[in-house]
């Protein structure tokens, strides 16, 4: 007898069918050895994804009265690089930036440490690619964090 449990709802989605028949997919950050919830533990794509506009909301401000001094298209020119260079520099000495600390957040390597700065370099050039960001696995890292060996968590 066919009752398509296997296959899931449309509504439920595979993870919830899969859940339904046994399996089980532990907390974000589980197969990492990070907690559950609080200090260290990974943190959640909406908390990223608001650090993110908080600092690209931040140098867009910097862009536009100081360096490009009122002059809106020589501004979207500037924010992209000033970001890269101000996401690179902030990571690669505090580990944090401007809207990942209002967050509550900190990219750290897997071992608990600071990221290096190639390691900061690499994550930020994938970063600005958006694609890699884009795409998650079951822990909500990033493949730009997968690739350099790197996770934001909660401060």
């Amino acid at each position: 007898m066919d009752t398509r449990e296997a296959l899931g709802s449309w509504i439920d989605g595979p993870k919830a069918a899969a859940e339904k028949m046994g399996a089980d997919f532990g907390h974000r950050g589980e197969r990492l050895g990070l907690p559950k919830d609080g200090a260290g533990s990974v943190a959640g794509p909406a908390r990223r994804m608001g650090a993110l506009c908080v600092d690209g909301w931040l140098v867009a401000l910097v862009a536009y009265g100081l360096l490009a001094r009122g002059d809106q298209a020589e501004a979207n020119l500037w924010t992209t690089p000033v970001l890269f260079v101000v996401t690179v520099l902030l990571l690669a000495t505090t580990g944090t930036t401007v809207g990942k600390r209002l967050f509550g957040l900190r990219v750290v390597r897997l071992d608990g440490g600071r990221a290096t700065i190639p390691q900061v370099l690499l994550r930020t050039l994938l970063l600005f690619l958006v694609v890699p960001a884009l795409v998650w696995d079951r822990d909500t890292r990033g493949l730009h964090d997968k690739a350099v060996g790197t996770v934001e968590v909660r401060i």
